[in-house]
């Protein structure tokens, strides 16, 4: 079994290689493409009694398909398909109820929350490439949809590990704005996220409207 997935994986490899160098000059192109971001992760609009927070990073990968709108396939859009995890080191204690709320507490530590989301990217993509040219300039750019599968909110408070899965006012759909910019292999990308990551959340009464800030590295592989 593993002797056959080798030969099919080697057999496309070759075919498709063999298209593009049958390409022309003039000749239309489209530039599928597997992608993979590197970020450094922030929250951002957090409430005023709220110190910055720790490091936190996050990762995403996916396949994106490309529908170029002119012949010289300068100009396209792009349609994709991701999953992304995210790591945030936060300073608020979450305290379940009816709504949940949060709280501020020095005496907790290892104050995380982990995302696992499904993604959508959809850009209007511009690019310096022709169809034998493989490094160029590029301005992607547009938005992400996202729909969260996981979340756990993690924290030590005297000595004991708490877990809480799934919160219930973590807003699962979400919209942000997407950049991507750059030329070959390494690119910078930013994200800017239009939607509070919470619904019905407080701290001290006062509702929180906290968004996600991305910025890192993309990888763009034909």
């Amino acid at each position: 079994m593993a002797n056959r997935l080798i030969f099919v994986l080697v057999f496309l490899s070759i075919n498709i290689y063999a298209q593009k160098d049958s390409l022309q000059v003039g000749d239309s192109y489209w530039e599928d493409q597997l992608y993979i971001n590197v970020s450094y992760n922030i929250l951002d609009n957090q409430p005023e009694e709220v110190s910055k927070s720790g490091f936190s990073f996050g990762f995403s990968g996916g396949y994106i398909k490309d529908i170029p709108f002119v012949k010289s396939g300068k100009m396209a859009f792009g349609i994709g398909l991701g999953y992304g995890f995210d790591s945030y080191n936060h300073r608020l204690k979450v305290v379940e109820g009816e709504p949940a709320n949060f709280q501020i507490d020095n005496g907790i530590t290892n104050n995380k929350l982990v995302l696992h989301n499904i993604e959508m990217p959809i850009q209007f993509r511009w690019r310096s490439s022709t169809v034998n040219t493989y490094s160029f300039w590029r301005f992607y750019t547009g938005i992400k949809l996202s729909y969260n599968i996981s979340n756990n909110f993690t924290y030590d408070e005297a000595g004991i590990k708490i877990d809480i899965s799934n919160f219930t006012e973590y807003n699962k759909f979400q919209t942000g704005l997407i950049l991507s910019a750059g030329y070959g292999t390494f690119n910078f990308h930013m994200y800017y996220g239009l939607t509070p990551i919470f619904k019905n959340a407080s701290l001290n009464g006062n509702k929180i409207d906290t968004n996600i800030i991305r910025f890192g590295l993309s990888f763009y592989l034909l």
